[in-house]
């Protein structure tokens, strides 16, 4: 606006109120659509009874739904979504705050989830929020699940020291296969309609797939995605390739922050024992594109398998239709790319 327009009244330049296209705040969603495409508008203001502004429908909303059917949403058409918290009492106060603003879920973060810590937890919060979903975790073996179901956990995380940036299993001594991990867990949780998310080890979509098989509902892809556009971080140039950093939460420049301290009991410790590394992955492009990219491969993938879905896919696995095998280090070999004096390799 130019200066000389400062002293022109609001009313000269807004919409008239008798002139507004509005819906009242009782009328259906569906309903709510169909008054904005036939008047053509942008924006849909929902009023009440006295006239007040209650809502605002865009019509991006519509373009959204269009373009990714397949967006977790609730029963009023919005985006789930969850939180991570630790352990410790203080986040008592800061789970108050997130079901407040209506939260879907709380995954409780530790690198060792069958701690009386996390089990206390999950206790509180049943008792407290009846109706919140949890994610508990991490664990790897029955016995861990066994302690965080009959708490009250609504589904598991499965991993331990598998992650890309993850060295606890070369420090520690602790941890176990990932793909045995998520198999042997996931064929007790499911006795008790228990979900399990396979965390860590995911580096491209034929792992997706082998978790997928072995039992897990869903996937964490934290190395995958932390090379796209959207993932927090700033690209940067090295000889010649376009990076950006990733870090884990035990590496020692995490545990200098006091969440990651929290993660791993290390509050007190004089001398921090790094459980994890900084590095850097190569740019992904747009997630618009690579996730696309990922859940195509997948469905390639049980093509070939011959599996119709995924649930198909696991009692394939589960009857002795679709077998695992082990394979010598010749056969990975010929598995990959071989032969060829030089070759460019693109995913997609």
């Amino acid at each position: 606006m130019s200066k000389e327009s400062y002293d022109t009244p609001v009313s000269n330049v807004m919409t008239r109120r008798k002139d507004l296209v509005c819906a009242s705040h009782d009328c259906s969603l569906e309903e709510a659509n169909k008054i904005m495409q036939q008047s053509k508008k942008g924006k849909l203001p929902i009023v009440n009874d006295d006239d007040e502004l209650v809502a605002l429908i865009a019509r991006t909303d519509l373009k959204k739904n269009r373009d990714f059917p397949f967006a977790s949403k609730d029963a009023k058409k919005q985006l789930r979504v969850a939180a991570a918290i630790g352990t410790r009492s203080e986040d008592k106060k800061r789970l108050e705050s997130l079901v407040a603003s209506n939260l879907d879920a709380v995954v409780i973060d530790s690198s060792q989830g069958n701690s009386s810590y996390q089990i206390d937890m999950i206790k509180f919060i049943k008792e407290t929020y009846p109706n919140l979903q949890i994610v508990a975790g991490n664990v790897v073996t029955t016995c861990q699940a066994k302690n965080l179901i009959d708490a009250g956990a609504h589904a598991l995380r499965v991993g331990m020291g598998s992650g890309s940036i993850c060295i606890t299993q070369e420090v520690m001594a602790v941890g176990r296969p990932q793909g045995t991990a998520v198999y042997k867990v996931s064929q007790y949780a499911h006795k008790f309609g228990i979900p399990v998310i396979a965390d860590g080890g995911i580096q491209n979509v034929g792992h997706i797939s082998k978790a997928l098989s072995l039992g897990a509902s869903t996937v964490m892809m934290g190395s995958l995605l932390a090379g796209t556009t959207e993932s927090p971080g700033e690209f940067y140039f090295q000889d010649g390739v376009r990076l950006k950093r990733y870090r884990g939460m035990g590496s020692l420049s995490a545990m200098e922050q006091k969440g990651s301290q929290q993660r791993y009991f290390s509050e007190s410790d004089k001398i921090h024992v790094a459980q994890g590394v900084s590095g850097s992955v190569v740019d992904k492009g747009s997630i618009y594109r690579f996730v696309p990219y990922l859940s195509a491969g997948l469905q390639h993938g049980c093509q070939d398998m011959g599996a119709k879905s995924l649930t198909a896919l696991r009692r394939m696995v589960s009857v002795g239709t679709l077998r695992f095998e082990r394979r010598t280090v010749s056969s990975q070999a010929e598995g990959g790319v071989h032969g060829l004096h030089s070759y460019e390799k693109r995913y997609y």
